[in-house]
């Protein structure tokens, strides 16, 4: 089983989170990661679980999604506690790989020293700190990313129904996304509690974030009409609103069906 773990040589950067994990719990940030070319494109891609929690089940997920895209995925689980990465080691394989560690994203010692992650996957784990430790979390896990790697950061409920992320390079943030169960959907700003912790206090009047929301919202109603077609139709018909109003949004109908709005950083980042 020591095979499978890495020797944390320095302390890890962070403190240890509630641990809440589900079963199924992130599926909509990896339906979404799975989407992504880099885990294409890269022969044996290394996709990190950074914070998988009290259970490795979401690491267990991850593996089982990107193999269906990529066989020769492998994924580390990092944790800053270590009786969950005990817990982790237990289901360790050749493809799944569990170690200690924070920000730092340290990678199994058999992956080499030059190695680095081709995703990094850090979900409902900065929201609980304060905003002004985001940049320097995003900093430090950006600097563990290959030359075309991403980094997903993001929070989501208990159950997997809201969702919102940011995704970002390895020198700055790119996409913001808000991914939504629509069945019983009131509305769409229902997702402000499950904001990424650069944007959640920022939801007021005269911020970008709170505009986007409200234009969801908006449009949403707007289009209650087209409910009589199934929710993902007028899904359909806000993110192509949206557009119209001038956002900036990622022109993707597929991603549009599954309940996911992608929108540039830049459009919502706090002023």
């Amino acid at each position: 089983m020591a095979k499978f773990e890495a020797v944390a040589v320095k302390k890890p950067v962070g403190t240890i989170t509630r641990g809440t994990t589900n079963p199924n719990r992130l599926r909509r940030v990896d339906r979404y990661l799975c989407a992504l070319p880099v885990l294409k494109n890269i022969d044996a891609p290394i996709v990190v679980d950074l914070g998988f929690g009290g259970s490795p089940i979401t690491a267990v997920e991850l593996l089982a999604r990107c193999q269906t895209v990529n066989p020769k995925t492998r994924v580390v689980g990092v944790e800053i506690d270590r009786e969950r990465v005990d817990r982790g080691l237990a289901v360790a394989h050749e493809h799944l790989h569990f170690t200690l560690g924070g920000f730092e994203t340290p990678l199994p010692s058999e992956f080499g020293n030059s190695a680095k992650a081709d995703l990094i996957r850090a979900f409902n784990v900065l929201r609980q700190y304060d905003e002004s430790e985001v940049a320097a979390a995003w900093a430090l896990m950006q600097s563990r990313l290959s030359p075309n790697g991403l980094l997903i950061e993001g929070t989501c409920d208990e159950i997997g129904r809201l969702a919102s992320w940011v995704t970002l390079d390895s020198q700055q943030p790119i996409w913001f996304t808000v991914s939504l169960r629509l069945s019983g959907l009131v509305n769409p700003s229902k997702v402000a509690e499950r904001l990424p912790k650069a944007l959640i206090h920022h939801n007021i009047a005269g911020q970008p974030i709170h505009k986007f929301l409200q234009d969801l919202d908006l449009h949403w109603n707007t289009h209650a009409p087209l409910g009589v077609f199934g929710a993902s139709q007028r899904w359909l018909a806000v993110c192509k609103s949206m557009t119209q109003a001038g956002w900036p949004i990622k022109q993707d109908a597929k991603r549009w069906r599954l309940g996911e709005i992608t929108v540039a950083w830049d459009a919502v980042a706090a002023k």
